[in-house]
């Protein structure tokens, strides 16, 4: 394993438990992909301008499109937050605050010995 990915609170069980099997599935695949290769392709995880250190992990199943906001945590460590359906070339800014602020509770729960 080259890469750990963790859940940080209920936020990516909440929305990985909503999907239907097939979207489970290819959600288990690219993240097992993250995990384990040492380049990921921008397919499937990108950073995200404009932000402070957000990535998207990104997966297409048939015509729809989902995105996962993830951070670093100390390198190797990849923390899954919120994610959603995308339904517009854009994403949503509403979704991006959400994650900011997930990812700042995220470190001050680390900082307080929370984690």
């Amino acid at each position: 394993m080259i890469r750990q990915v963790v859940f940080y609170d209920k936020y990516f069980s909440e929305f990985y438990d909503s999907q239907n099997n097939q979207v489970q599935e290819k959600i288990d695949f690219v993240l097992d992909l993250i995990s384990n290769i040492e380049i990921v392709p921008s397919k499937f995880l990108a950073y995200m301008e404009g932000t402070d250190g957000l990535y998207e992990i990104r997966v297409k199943v048939g015509s729809n499109i989902y995105r996962i906001f993830c951070f670093f945590d100390e390198g190797k460590l990849i923390v899954l937050i919120n994610g959603f359906q995308k339904k517009d070339q854009k994403t949503p800014k509403g979704e991006i605050t959400k994650a900011e602020k997930i990812k700042k509770k995220y470190f001050d729960d680390k900082s307080k010995g929370w984690l």
